[in-house]
């Protein structure tokens, strides 16, 4: 036996290469080994920027003695949670339901067959506060396995009984998805706001960057001052925190603390495109300069540090650097002065809240923004600086994996970020991301998950993948005006509602194809959570190809029938349901289509105030099935105003485009 993982195409799964534990990746081969050997499954599932992952890597898994208790009593198998997210889902699933909590590492035994039998996350190399170490953890899992079969074997039945049960579809709502269904969720999100540091709950403190979006659309819709107030505070808190990088720009995955403060440092595509998108739709409606410098800070962050040779964007930066938590971001006042000088270092620290305790570790804080200084100039010649000398520091490691809904999220954020800023380099490299993702996750109809250094992995596409970049090169075919991008769309939807559609409950779908690899149980999680979920995605993806082209109606009918299944998550777990409110929000009004022949001045402007979820293109005829048949009314552009079948006159003056749209 040997450690299978060098030739892996997962960051997270080389870093493991070189461990004494004789990893194997997930597969038939693997579980065939178990079974011959009679032996259970170790299963460890992360990912590269994981903190914890690496203090259990160094803790355990580079430990020779521990490695050998390991490799004789396991057959011990890696997995990332970002390239299978569909073994993550069950395993996490298990996890929760065993220990009532989940988390990353996560260790999970199980019978050669896949039943996980034992859960939980990370253990320590020694005891501590009552958790076993991971030796002593081991050792009892042996003994169990050789001593009480049918104990492992009645634990195994359960859990899996359990899973199986939970990947049902969803219980049928009693509201239809109409505007006082809307109403009363954006409602109830709002109850349980923190009005004291923004967002919702308490430690730690995740960005809810899918209920933002969501928010804003029902703002759009109902006007309501409150809901704009409680998306500009918490947008405000957050980018004035330190989760948020006052020098380089981007969002750290969460707070650790309530008050937005101190980081869990590793940044994540995912978070800093759904975040951009967010963003940019704030600055869109309100106008504030703060809100626009944000969302274009995270473009840039995006661009300099998550680009790949590829044109697409890679996954992450790690959560450590040198292995040492916060090495890159944190200061000490003395080192401020040592670049800065007494004077700016001495602004610089009041500037970013700086003290003589640290906000951090060792008197160390991580740098925030309370309020603008009343010297701009100053204020961006002091961040030049720092952010030259940072650079000049060890940084993380980057996880180079192209995930194909992450950089359809992307792809998306730039569209419309590059749309409503005037920005055509962030459409152009939409554009570019979204064709590299087509040219190589796309495998005859079917998506791949990811790829790494151009190289596309095995694993198979995920519902969330379909939808994600479904959205995405819509986006684009609306911010370009070509009509290319929809029959790749069109094509990934027709797989999607052959592969992953539940044909017994209507509007149900499964996270995995029909044909994946079969597991204990068929995932199936419609819950919004750090990202939409797949069925969300999905509905978004289908109610905005029915808006550009009818067809059969069989889209506008899924994205429907997907409204109507996940009525109940708007209607009693709303904050868990941020990109579903968001999609409806849209399909309530119809979703608005906006198409202006001509292009123009009037296109600009339709882009710039149409509501989000919005269908807006424009151009000559023939640049989108919306333009067919519209033509220029008296030889100038013209905008066309529709919702669902319903069109309004035709209009040849911003005036009067915004009359139309005072209704929508």
């Amino acid at each position: 036996m040997a450690n299978l993982l060098a030739d892996s195409l997962s960051p997270y799964l080389r870093q493991h290469a070189g461990n004494p534990v004789h990893w194997h990746e997930w597969g038939d081969a693997a579980l065939a080994e178990a079974r011959e050997r009679d032996v259970p499954i170790l299963l460890s599932i992360g990912y590269a920027a994981c903190h914890w992952c690496h203090v259990m890597a160094h803790e355990s898994f580079e430990d020779d003695a521990t490695a050998a208790v390991m490799n004789e009593n396991f057959v011990c198998i890696k997995v990332d949670r970002e390239e299978r997210p569909d073994l993550d889902a069950i395993y996490m699933n298990a996890t929760v339901a065993t220990t009532g909590q989940g988390g990353w590492p996560m260790t999970c035994f199980l019978t050669p067959d896949g039943a996980p039998f034992y859960c939980g996350t990370y253990y320590p190399n020694t005891p501590r506060g009552g958790v076993p170490s991971f030796q002593q953890l081991l050792h009892a899992i042996a003994e169990t396995w050789d001593r009480r079969r049918d104990d492992v074997g009645e634990a195994a039945a359960a859990i899996v009984a359990e899973l199986q049960r939970s990947s049902g579809g969803l219980p049928a709502g009693t509201n239809k998805v109409d505007a006082a269904l809307l109403d009363a969720a954006v409602t109830a999100v709002a109850r349980d706001e923190d009005r004291e540091h923004g967002g919702f709950g308490g430690a730690p403190k995740f960005p809810p960057s899918n209920l933002l979006e969501g928010l804003l659309r029902g703002y759009e819709r109902i006007r309501r001052e409150d809901v704009l107030g409680l998306v500009s505070r918490t947008a405000e808190a957050m980018a004035r925190g330190g989760i948020y990088d006052q020098l380089g720009g981007g969002f750290a995955r969460y707070s650790v603390d309530a008050g937005w403060v101190i980081p869990h440092f590793e940044k994540m595509l995912y978070d800093n495109a759904l975040l951009l998108r967010a963003y940019a739709h704030l600055a869109r409606i309100t106008g504030t300069p703060f809100f626009r410098r944000v969302a274009e800070e995270t473009a840039g962050f995006l661009l300099r540090d998550l680009r790949t040779a590829e044109g697409c964007f890679a996954s992450a930066l790690d959560a450590d650097t040198d292995g040492v938590e916060g090495l890159t971001y944190a200061w000490a006042p003395a080192q401020l002065t040592e670049i800065l000088g007494p004077d700016d270092g001495a602004w610089a620290a009041r500037v970013f809240s700086m003290t003589g305790e640290g906000t951090f570790e060792s008197g160390t804080s991580v740098l925030q923004l309370r309020e603008d200084p009343d010297d701009p100039e100053r204020f961006a010649r002091v961040r030049e600086r720092l952010f030259l000398s940072r650079q000049s520091r060890p940084q993380p490691d980057r996880d180079d994996k192209v995930v194909t809904a992450w950089n359809g999220f992307a792809v998306t954020a730039l569209a419309e970020a590059g749309v409503a800023f005037d920005v055509p380099e962030w459409i152009d490299v939409a554009a570019t991301c979204a064709r590299a993702l087509l040219d190589r996750h796309l495998v005859g109809d079917r998506l791949r998950r990811a790829s790494l250094g151009g190289v596309v992995g095995e694993p198979a596409g995920v519902l969330e993948d379909y939808g994600a970049l479904v959205t995405a090169l819509v986006a684009v075919h609306q911010a370009t005006g070509d009509a290319a991008w929809l029959a790749p769309a069109v094509r990934l939807a027709d797989t999607a509602l052959g592969a992953f559609a539940d044909p017994d409950s209507p509007g149900s779908w499964f996270d995995t194809a029909d044909d994946a690899t079969k597991l204990v149980a068929r995932p199936r999680d419609p819950l919004d959570g750090a990202t939409p979920s797949g069925a969300s995605l999905i509905a978004e993806a289908l109610l905005s190809l029915a808006a550009l082209d009818e067809g059969d109606g069989r889209y506008a009918t899924a994205a429907h029938a997907s409204l109507a299944a996940a009525s109940i998550l708007l209607e009693r777990a709303p904050r868990s349901a941020g990109h579903w409110l968001a999609v409806a929000e849209a399909a309530v009004r119809g979703p608005v289509q906006i198409a202006v022949a001509g292009g123009g001045d009037l296109l600009r402007a339709a882009r710039h105030i149409a509501p989000g979820g919005s269908i807006v293109v424009g151009g000559d005829p023939g640049s989108s099935p919306l333009l067919v048949d519209r033509p220029l009314v008296d030889g100038i552009p013209t905008a066309y105003v529709c919702r669902g079948f319903v069109c309004d006159r035709p209009v040849t003056s911003v005036p009067d485009l915004l009359e139309v749209l005072a209704g929508s």
